[in-house]
């Protein structure tokens, strides 16, 4: 039997977040949402709050969405990026203190540096990918559906990333899509793929060359074992 997991990015954000949490509620969908720091403003940390409250995972998509960290990853950006970003989600974090990296959709070396991997094992964060971007955010919107559904197909458990400002002007499709997902037996399930997990609880469950850049002539990655007394 198929699976498929729902996760929303780059929210929260007023307008968009609130019918797509209505939506979710109507169909009885419990996701993850991947929040950006500077979102965490006063109606944005509302949203997160109620999403939290309705059985919604929140987890940590870095502070700015800017260059991925495995483009600009210095110890210093790392730090501010995810550090800042799950001091403002606060008591509303997974227990695994989920973070996913920003990379366009695309996996590879760019997401991650050596020093991002360091913080993230010594902090204990869970690291989660993806392995379905149907693209609601690349024109034209709505050919995400078919994208989606064709991915699906070739999977047994799909991690989809939708986001909530473009998802939220094209819920019609959404209930479309559920709708699909019912029609051929897939179940929509909260925990995330093994496969799209890079790391839980600060420890590596592959190797990660693939998915961090190493400066030439440094040698091979090493990921450093997280601390015992950090969270767990």
């Amino acid at each position: 039997m198929k699976k498929l997991t729902f996760s929303f990015d780059n929210g929260p954000q007023p307008g968009a977040t609130e019918p797509l949490l209505d939506f979710l509620h109507e169909r009885a969908i419990r996701a993850t949402f991947f929040v950006v720091g500077q979102q965490l403003d006063d109606a944005g940390l509302a949203l997160a709050r109620r999403a939290h409250a309705q059985g919604h995972w929140i987890g940590n998509h870095t502070l700015t969405h800017g260059l991925p960290l495995g483009l600009e990853g210095d110890a210093e950006r790392v730090a501010h990026e995810i550090g800042e970003t799950e001091r403002r989600i606060g008591p509303l974090a997974h227990p695994d203190r989920l973070f996913r990296p920003n990379g366009s959709g695309e996996l590879g070396p760019h997401l991650l540096s050596p020093e991002a991997v360091a913080y993230l094992a010594a902090n204990r964060y869970t690291v989660v990918t993806w392995n379905n971007v149907p693209g609601d955010f690349r024109t034209p919107h709505e050919a995400w559906l078919e994208t989606a559904l064709a991915t699906i197909e070739g999977q047994d458990w799909s991690l989809i990333v939708l986001h909530d400002p473009f998802i939220a002007k094209m819920l019609d499709l959404l209930a479309h899509f559920c709708d699909a997902l019912d029609a051929r037996g897939v179940t929509v399930v909260q925990p995330f793929p093994p496969s799209c997990i890079l790391m839980e609880r600060g420890l590596p469950t592959r190797d990660l060359a693939d998915f961090v850049t190493v400066a030439p002539g440094t040698g091979p990655l090493q990921t450093p074992s997280p601390p015992p007394n950090q969270h767990g």
